[in-house]
């Protein structure tokens, strides 16, 4: 099992209303305490009044607030110290920065892309895919989120506490991943019919299997990410539009096929139901000359794609 390298922070946390309070009491206090020592000429109340409200800037400094579902990295000059997610307003050490992230799941519906079956035939496919951060660590520092992805006029831009910076990142990075898993996938089937294997899965039927392999295929790649896959599924499928012409003309074929295999079946019970009925009625005795005739006619009728024309017989010449 891979190693989680994400833990939980640990460190000093403090309720935020408290010290906004202290904060509140800091800043104000020692500006009203420095009014008053430099009226009165107290210069070591003044001096201690600079010293407090210069400390009051550390004290703001160390305010964070969660949401549900988020999360921020916490990091002490570089070094990984934990992930806080606790939900609320706190306070924790200002000399710590932090990156927030979204630990809420997202949809991707990717754009159909051109891949070649197993026969060798171009077919357009596109996924759905939902997905969200697992592991913050493996997100933040496996991979490179810290920049925005995808936009020339944006490449190498830090992106920072920034969180839709960062999760337009994720987001670059898994339509990426989940493009090259859909072409290997794909590549592994045929699109309806493999010539080499008449029992083989296929991606028009295979359904839930297909979507099962994807979905591996898909953990295997975003998890060094810290990406977790909740469900992935093919969404569109088509031959490509160079050969849809023609390969729905295989299909019409295939159908009529089909069809006229039933028609026939169909109509020779039917012949055989009429011969037996005829002969156990004694409606008409017919020699094998007529029975064939017989059935000859009853074939055309019941095959034919144009109505029957009736011709009566009347004995004139």
């Amino acid at each position: 099992m891979e190693e989680k390298k994400e833990y939980a922070f640990n460190g000093t946390t403090l309720n935020g209303f408290i010290m906004l309070f202290v904060a509140l009491a800091m800043t104000f206090g020692s500006i009203g305490i420095g009014i008053w020592a430099g009226v009165e000429e107290v210069f070591a109340m003044v001096t201690i009044a600079v010293v407090v409200f210069i400390a009051s800037f550390f004290v703001w400094g160390g305010f964070l607030m969660l949401e549900p579902n988020e999360a921020r990295v916490l990091l002490f000059f570089g070094k990984y110290k934990g992930t806080f997610t606790k939900t609320g307003y706190f306070w924790v050490n200002p000399f710590l920065t932090s990156k927030k992230l979204s630990l809420r799941a997202r949809n991707l519906d990717a754009e159909p892309i051109k891949v070649n079956d197993k026969t060798g035939n171009p077919v357009m496919i596109g996924l759905m895919l939902v997905w969200k951060l697992k592991d913050t660590y493996k997100a933040m520092f496996e991979i490179d989120s810290q920049t925005i992805a995808g936009d020339p006029a944006k490449n190498g831009q830090v992106v920072g506490t920034n969180v839709a910076g960062v999760m337009k990142a994720f987001e670059n990075f898994v339509k990426i991943q989940s493009d090259a898993a859909l072409r290997e996938v794909a590549g592994k089937y045929a699109y309806d019919d493999d010539t080499e294997n008449s029992n083989a899965i296929t991606l028009r039927d295979g359904g839930n299997e297909i979507n099962q392999q994807l979905e591996a295929k898909l953990d295997e790649r975003l998890s060094m990410a810290g990406i977790e896959v909740v469900e992935a599924r093919i969404n569109y499928l088509a031959y490509a539009p160079e050969i849809a012409a023609v390969m729905l003309r295989r299909q019409q074929a295939s159908a009529i096929i089909t069809a006229r295999e039933k028609i026939v079946e169909g109509a020779v019970s039917m012949v055989k139901m009429a011969l037996d009925k005829l002969s156990a009625d004694g409606v008409v005795t017919l020699d094998d000359d007529k029975k064939a005739a017989m059935v000859s006619n009853l074939m055309v009728v019941l095959c034919g794609d144009d109505s029957a024309q009736p011709v009566v017989n009347t004995g004139v010449n």
